[in-house]
């Protein structure tokens, strides 16, 4: 049950939503002994503001924010024009505040879930990015310089520093820790008919200035591949990475969840210095608006979960690697296309994934 207005003045766009139920499972599954005095402390909504030309000609400011059931996102970009031959450039703001239990959650019920230990993720990030000019090639490079500010809550809002078994929760081994990092980021789209083809490579490098600020280099790549098959269509996703330097917990790859490993929780497969992920699927149209599909998640952290500091992997008792297996369906409407998934573990534990997509208000 939702509530949704849109409100146009001029050229700006605001979008405000509300939804009094989303994800109650989820919230007993990351809380399951709090209890909830009001409907009210289940609703979570967002608000969207568009608007150009706000300072001069093509410029746009873009402030978007979300809320859910444990966590909350504020975005603010302001993009300024600039001549089409030095590309654009945009400065952002970005705030968010979410339960970590990629890395620091239980995994429980043979790997299906995870369960959070009560450790919070505030996420500040400022910074500036700058896309190169728009070619006949299909590569696409962007690069970025941002100050983070990490910071660790619990529950109740207080800063902590240690996780339930008082191990530190940051490189510093304060509350929280602070970085500036370069990010430069290469992606190649190509689709047509037929299929498509997508590669992407990022690389974030933390730079070496005083005071206490963590320094790091981190490799991440992305490819994917999809071609028709007859009446249905293959795709095959690859995703990997590694990081070296001062690696704090929160920085490794969680592997496990509905986007990499699906049958297991968030980061319930393993969360390691390293990671690869493969997903393959094969959609079979069954009509106009209905798609089945069968599917084949496998994930490792490459045996690297001992090089993250406090190995919450192994004290988690999460296996490394994993795999699931599993069928659903996609049925596409004039306002969404809604996916049902259901996926199957290596525990033979069940769990059944539903989601909404591609809303159209």
């Amino acid at each position: 049950m939702g509530a949704h207005k849109s409100i146009h003045a001029g050229k700006a766009k605001l979008d405000i939503g509300v939804n009094f139920i989303q994800k109650l499972c989820s919230y007993y599954m990351l809380s399951p002994l709090s209890i909830c005095s009001s409907p009210f402390s289940l609703a979570s909504g967002s608000l969207r503001l568009k608007h150009p030309d706000l300072v001069r000609n093509s410029d746009m400011l873009d402030v978007s924010w979300q809320k859910g059931l444990h966590d909350s996102n504020l975005l603010i970009a302001y993009r300024y024009p600039r001549p089409l031959y030095h590309g654009h450039q945009s400065l952002t703001i970005q705030h968010s505040v979410s339960p970590e239990v990629s890395i620091h959650g239980i995994p429980i019920n043979n790997f299906s879930h995870t369960a959070s230990q009560g450790v919070k993720l505030s996420k500040l990030s400022i910074g500036m990015n700058m896309n190169e000019p728009s070619s006949s090639s299909s590569w696409r490079n962007t690069t970025g310089v941002y100050f983070k500010h990490i910071h660790f809550i619990n529950d109740g809002g207080r800063s902590i520093s240690r996780d339930v078994d008082g191990f530190p929760l940051t490189c510093s081994g304060d509350p929280f820790d602070n970085m500036i990092v370069i990010n430069q980021e290469s992606r190649f789209e190509e689709a047509n008919d037929r299929g498509f083809t997508h590669y992407s490579f990022q690389m974030e490098q933390g730079i070496p200035l005083p005071p206490n600020l963590v320094t790091f280099n981190r490799f991440k790549f992305f490819a994917s591949r999809g071609f028709k098959l007859g009446p249905a269509f293959f795709s095959s996703w690859l995703t990997g990475g590694s990081i070296v330097g001062s690696i704090a917990p929160y920085q490794a790859f969680a592997i496990g969840g509905p986007s990499s490993v699906r049958g297991y929780g968030e980061g319930a497969v393993g969360s390691g210095q390293s990671c690869v992920v493969s997903n393959s699927e094969l959609a079979i149209p069954l009509n106009k608006k209905l798609t089945g599909v069968i599917f084949l998640d496998c994930g490792s952290d490459l045996r690297s979960s001992s090089r993250v500091p406090g190995n919450p992997g192994l004290r988690q008792g999460k296996p490394g690697t994993g795999f699931g297996i599993g069928y659903g369906i996609r049925f596409n409407t004039q306002l969404a296309q809604i996916k049902i998934d259901y996926a199957i573990n290596a525990f033979q534990q069940r769990t059944a994934y539903f989601e909404i997509s591609n809303t159209i208000l």
